[in-house]
């Protein structure tokens, strides 16, 4: 029905000893922040992935039976709406650990204007790129509860004994496009992931900050 997607991560820097310039620092522990408060929309991703799964068994399970065995239909259909229902849940987690997020992101841009014309540079594309990154993220939430919508669907038809072939085939028609949406945001967003966390890199080397990997 679908694979799992993958999640790219914000990477964790550690300032190695106390830099004299204030500005630099001062960006770096919102940086960091962002990174901390980021967190719990990271401790999302497992348990969201193994519902994931759960409702893929299930459904694995609901379409080898034939129509006659509608009450075990049915009971699986049920677990696999408790387990949308979950995933909602987790999604609103996430969205508000990502705009506490942002919202600490936010403040670097107070200081981009004290830095030099080189650390400048790449601080606005960072500021820049972090910025496509949050709202891609909107946009993946999103498509994530929509995508969850038609599932639900799915399994209410599933539970209808009056289901034609054609209303069960448009509406795995539907899931799929739903989740092919899903799926091309979610690249967007680690791509943009990929692309801050090394302009994050770049611009604590512009400013010579030491910095090692966690």
């Amino acid at each position: 029905m679908r694979k799992l997607l993958f999640i790219a991560f914000l990477l964790t820097l550690f300032l190695v000893g106390c830099s004299g310039e204030t500005v630099a620092n001062d960006m770096y522990n919102h940086l960091e922040e962002t990174v901390e408060i980021e967190k719990t929309f990271v401790e999302q991703q497992e348990p969201f992935m193994e519902l994931e799964q759960e409702e893929q068994d299930l459904y694995n399970q609901i379409i080898e039976l034939s129509a006659d065995e509608m009450d075990k239909i049915t009971s699986l259909s049920e677990k696999a709406i408790t387990t949308i229902d979950e995933r909602k849940e987790l999604l609103q987690t996430e969205l508000e650990s990502m705009e506490a997020a942002e919202q600490e992101f936010s403040q670097v841009n107070d200081y981009v204007e004290d830095l030099e014309e080189d650390p400048k540079s790449i601080a606005s594309d960072m500021i820049q790129t972090m910025e496509e990154r949050y709202n891609t993220y909107g946009q993946l939430n999103e498509a994530y509860h929509a995508s969850l919508d038609q599932d639900k669907v799915l399994y209410e038809l599933f539970m209808d004994e009056e289901l034609t072939e054609e209303d069960l085939r448009s509406q795995i028609e539907t899931v799929n496009n739903s989740y092919d949406k899903v799926t091309e945001i979610n690249n967007k967003f680690n791509e943009l992931t990929d692309q801050y966390n090394q302009l994050k890199e770049d611009f604590y080397q512009s400013v010579e900050l030491n910095v090692v990997y966690e």
